[in-house]
């Protein structure tokens, strides 16, 4: 897929943007992108050349909707997360956002996509998969990897997949706090080849085990590209 280049870009606004694998994901499908977290991603953004703003999700939207041709949001997970359904009562102590997020979204009347993991509740969702984009790295004594990482994408436009989900080679897995007992694969070199399957190099290990690979937000991005200039997509 390639990067589109337009003088003026639309705006894409990402709420609970974290490190900013959807904002280089977007930026790559030749969107202006402006993040908003509650936490200070600021660096993480200006790495990618992304501009970033620390505020509530609710204050990123009230001040930045008017400009935004798009709005991509991601709530925290955890609610939804495996690891918190199979310990009773930890999934009830996270905020259960994906509701009143898709009710602020769908007021500004604008194309919005929410995402999140799978078991979260989103309205008729596609997934993708890092095998779907060939998302892989060199991870010695392990030989090449792949990422699967499951995210399930809400939109208003419609959003098509990129084919099927082929688990092929061993799984290389990044979730937790980014520590190699958390992946079924383990050894020296897991940091970077987390980074490599990924297909991110600028954030810090606790940003990127809660990213999505900018693969993923960039095959959204084009399709949400396609709706908001009103072009048909390259084949």
């Amino acid at each position: 897929m390639s990067r589109r280049h337009q003088a003026d870009p639309p705006v894409l606004l990402t709420l609970f943007g974290g490190g900013g694998g959807d904002a280089e994901g977007y930026r790559r499908a030749g969107f202006r992108v402006i993040g908003v977290d509650i936490e200070d991603h600021s660096r993480a953004f200006a790495r990618i050349g992304c501009e970033f703003h620390r505020m509530d999700w609710r204050e990123g939207l009230r001040r930045f909707a008017h400009l935004a041709a798009a709005v991509h949001a991601s709530p925290p997970c955890q609610r939804y997360s495996r690891a918190s359904i199979c310990r009773p009562g930890l999934a009830g102590r996270y905020p259960d956002l994906i509701a009143p997020v898709r009710t602020a979204l769908q007021a500004t009347g604008k194309p919005y996509v929410i995402e999140n993991v799978e078991g979260a509740p989103l309205a008729d969702p596609v997934m993708l998969c890092g095998s779907m984009f060939g998302l892989q790295a060199e991870f010695p004594p392990h030989g090449t990897v792949g990422l699967q990482r499951h995210r399930l994408f809400e939109s208003n436009v419609p959003l098509a997949v990129a084919g099927g989900c082929r688990h092929e080679l061993p799984a290389l897995r990044v979730f937790g706090h980014g520590r190699p007992g958390n992946s079924d694969l383990t050894g020296p070199g897991y940091a970077q080849a987390s980074r490599d399957v990924m297909g991110i190099w600028w954030m810090t290990r606790d940003q990127l085990n809660e990213a999505i690979p900018p693969a993923y937000a960039e095959h959204v991005g084009l399709q949400v590209m396609a709706a908001v200039t009103g072009e048909a997509q390259a084949a």
